[in-house]
């Protein structure tokens, strides 16, 4: 298993805002975004692993500016970092007004897969080589991420625990 450069990983994903994509604001729905980040993070991390893969969190989606009716959305997605069978993938995602050229970045997040066999059984990733200064930022800044992650799925195990009592709310 050979480590892969940050940028083989990339993947890309446009298209146009519509009507039926937007809410009474005139926006991008987030739930519609949310989906489009975690399809585009998935295939940087099944063309790294080069196996099938689940989503293990997303640690934060972060909306940053609207996505208007009309403009294009772009997503962005690497692998940042590598566990053992594990993958940080970080996603842009840019609104373009296709009239002006006016780029911003309009959300950002980070989530994990892991790379399993047919069974759903963890197998064993490459190591992800950085290149560009944003490709070294993100992987040198992902060890706290992973610490973080860490401490937030043991808290939701324990909230797991104690509201799971097996019975509806009340």
């Amino acid at each position: 298993m050979e480590d892969t450069y940050i940028n083989e990983t990339l993947a890309v994903k446009v298209g146009h805002v519509f009507p039926p994509d937007t809410n009474n604001h005139g926006t991008l729905f987030g739930g519609k975004l949310m989906s489009y980040i975690d399809d585009i993070a998935s295939i940087s991390a099944m063309r790294h692993s080069r196996s099938p893969v689940v989503t293990a969190s997303t640690d934060s989606v972060d909306f940053l500016a609207p996505i208007r009716t009309g403009e294009s959305v772009c997503l962005e997605s690497i692998v940042t970092w590598t566990g053992t069978s594990s993958m940080e993938v970080f996603v842009k995602v840019l609104a373009e007004n296709l009239i002006t050229g006016d780029r911003k970045i309009a959300a950002n997040a980070f989530l994990t897969f892991v790379a399993v066999d047919e069974e759903g059984k963890p197998v064993p990733v490459p190591n992800v080589i950085p290149v560009t200064e944003e490709e070294k930022y993100l992987h040198e800044t992902a060890k706290e991420r992973v610490e973080a992650r860490k401490k937030r799925r043991a808290a939701s195990k324990e909230l797991a625990h104690v509201i799971q009592k097996g019975k509806p709310w009340k």
